[in-house]
Formats: C-alpha cells, sequence, structure tokens
C-alpha cells in the first residue's frame, strides 16, 4: 500500500487491496478524466442500501415514513459532508486548480460526494460485507443518538403542518440578501407568516429558511 494512503485507510477501518480505486474515489473531476464520479453514483446507492438495512433492523415497529425521515437525516448532503470532515477528506482530494483556488476541498458537494464514491470504491475492492462495515464505522455512535423519527421533520415542514391543522395560510420566503464568494456564500431570509416574521442568516439558502422557519413556529406558539 502507498504510505501516503495508509493514514487515510486506518481512520477508515478499511484496507484496501486495490488501492487505486480509494485514488480515483478521491478524483474530482476537474483533476482528470478518470474520477470519482461513477464511483459516486455506485456508492449512493450502496450507502442508501446500507443505511435502510440498519434502520429496519433496528426500528422494527417504525412505519415506511418514519424510516424514510430516518435514512433521509444520515444519507443527505449535509449529513455526508459532516462525516468529510471528521474524517479531513479534504485534505486527500485530488483537486484541479481551479478547483482548489475556490476552495473546493470544502464545499459540501464535494466532500459528500467523495463519501459516496468511497463507499463505492469498498464495495467493488471487498464486497457488501466490507461496504456495510464501513458504512456503520463512519457513522460511528450518531447510529445510536438517532432521535425518533417524528422529531426529524424540518421546521419548514413543522410549521405547515402546524399552519395547516389551523386552516391558516401558507408562509412566504424571502430571500433578503446574498453575501460572500460563490464557495462560501450566505443567505438573509425572513419568512413572513401574518404579523408573525422572522429572518435568519445560514450558509445555504435552505439552511437560512429552515432556522427563520422554525424562529417563526416559535413565535405562534
Amino acid at each position: 500500500m502507498s504510505p501516503s494512503l495508509a493514514p487515510l485507510c486506518a481512520v477508515l477501518g478499511y484496507r484496501f487491496q486495490r488501492l487505486e480505486l480509494l485514488e480515483e474515489a478521491l478524483t474530482h473531476r476537474s483533476f482528470a478524466a478518470r474520477n470519482n464520479e461513477r464511483l459516486e453514483f455506485l456508492g449512493d446507492a450502496l450507502l442508501n442500501l446500507a443505511v435502510a438495512e440498519y434502520l429496519f433492523q433496528q426500528y422494527p415497529k417504525a412505519s415506511e415514513g418514519e424510516l424514510s425521515r430516518l435514512r433521509a437525516s444520515l444519507v443527505r448532503a449535509e449529513t455526508l459532508a459532516e462525516l468529510a470532515r471528521s474524517l479531513k477528506l479534504g485534505d486527500w482530494l485530488r483537486l484541479g486548480p481551479g478547483e482548489l483556488k475556490s476552495g473546493g476541498n470544502r464545499r459540501e458537494s464535494i466532500l459528500s460526494d467523495t463519501v459516496e464514491a468511497i463507499v463505492g470504491a469498498t464495495y467493488l475492492d471487498g464486497g457488501f460485507e466490507a461496504c456495510r462495515a464501513l458504512v456503520l464505522n463512519l457513522y460511528g455512535d450518531s447510529l445510536a443518538r438517532l432521535n425518533s423519527a417524528s422529531e426529524l421533520k424540518d421546521p419548514k415542514t413543522r410549521l405547515q403542518e402546524y399552519l395547516q391543522a389551523r386552516q391558516l395560510g401558507l408562509p412566504v420566503y424571502n430571500v433578503l440578501e446574498i453575501r460572500g464568494e460563490p464557495h462560501a456564500q450566505s443567505f438573509m431570509v425572513e419568512c413572513v407568516i401574518g404579523n408573525c416574521r422572522a429572518t435568519a442568516v445560514g450558509g445555504s439558502r435552505r439552511k437560512a429558511e429552515q432556522e427563520a422557519a422554525r424562529q417563526v413556529l416559535e413565535q405562534m406558539r
């Protein structure tokens, strides 16, 4: 094994027999024509399967909708990017000069795609058992700390359900300001419903809307 990737394999908890698969998983399309996009496609499906299987076994009384919400909370890009940051995957990425300059090693989409690609590479190298073990190792204690499915509804959904139950109109979300460079933008968004109004700032429009919705829901309650 190349000594340069040995520390990463140790963190992942899996020793690759075909090291070129791991190298490919770390390669962004800006770096080479042979990159991690195909592995990402495969890893996305495998990640969903491994997580779904775990949840199916651990939550025998959960409904299909509840299982879906639990899975979505684990496989969404934001969660995968957090996992990537905890593993310091950004330090191992192979990026083209443009992506390096624009901070691609910190971008949520690139980090989350890389996690999926590594899952795909592990499957091709060691089969599904190795892939499942990698996924469970990546998530670690977070699986044991999962909230109940009902608590995983995002603030926008909870606000909408609150309003619909009282036959009230839907909220309006307005983007007030966008700041920063393209790779590190922040969004200021307001949520308005009747006399209730809240403003929040987030690293994405979605995050800002969710926080604003949470504040409005607290006001209305």
